[in-house]
């Protein structure tokens, strides 16, 4: 059984935080904070045009000597944003994340916009998937595995 990036959001729902490219830096952390998350797609209606992590926050506001309330989330977002379809797999996710060295996901649908996944969303689904197979294997070895 492959774990796939619908699996993961049909259990952790396709919520989604937001914030337009005009939102002050301050607004969409205080937005993050809110929402108790790590990052924050900006988008224009329905177009992802970048996300904003707690990472960028650190390098390019705090380290640059920017002032949060004054600075726009389009100048300091990160533009260049891989995705996820819902159809890939965990393995191509996690390997995507480890090569840019990225920690969330947003998962788009012919376009549209239907979801984020984060490393610890793919942690969580292979522990799950690792136990149930520890289990199947153990009632197997035991003889308790059902007819």
């Amino acid at each position: 059984m492959t774990t796939r990036v619908a699996d993961i959001l049909r259990h952790k729902g396709s919520r989604v935080v937001t914030a337009n490219p005009a939102t002050t830096v301050y607004d969409a952390i205080a937005t993050m904070v809110e929402n108790n998350v790590g990052s924050i797609l900006i988008t224009d209606g329905d177009t992802l045009e970048g996300i904003f992590t707690e990472r960028d926050y650190l390098r390019r506001i705090i380290l640059q000597g920017r002032t949060s309330k004054t600075t726009r989330i389009e100048e300091v977002m990160t533009k260049d944003v891989i995705r996820a379809a819902p159809e890939a797999t965990l393995k191509e996710c996690m390997g995507a994340m480890t090569e840019r060295r990225c920690r969330h996901l947003p998962v788009v649908d012919d376009g549209t916009l239907v979801g984020i996944i984060s490393l610890g969303d793919c942690v969580k689904a292979l522990l799950k998937k690792t136990e149930a197979r520890v289990e199947n294997l153990t009632a197997y070895i035991t003889g308790q595995y059902p007819a």
